[in-house]
């Protein structure tokens, strides 16, 4: 994987993750006294588990996608 690559994964990871937990977390539990703890919890656990899996994941969709020329 290329660096341009690499650091356009790492930042797709932190802006989903970090909109989705927040959404995700408005909705099942609102806005309470430790929101902003909560989310951040939330947000590192996504993002450790996402950008591992785009590093991953990505490279194998690529290349069947360019095979299969969708």
């Amino acid at each position: 994987m290329k660096a341009k690559e690499f650091k356009i994964s790492i930042i797709t990871a932190l802006i989903v993750t970090s909109y989705m937990t927040f959404i995700i977390i408005v909705v099942n539990i609102g806005f309470v006294y430790n929101f902003l703890f909560i989310w951040l919890r939330s947000w590192f656990i996504a993002f450790v588990i996402a950008t591992p899996s785009i590093h991953v994941v990505a490279p194998y969709i690529k290349e069947k996608s360019n095979k299969k020329k969708l």
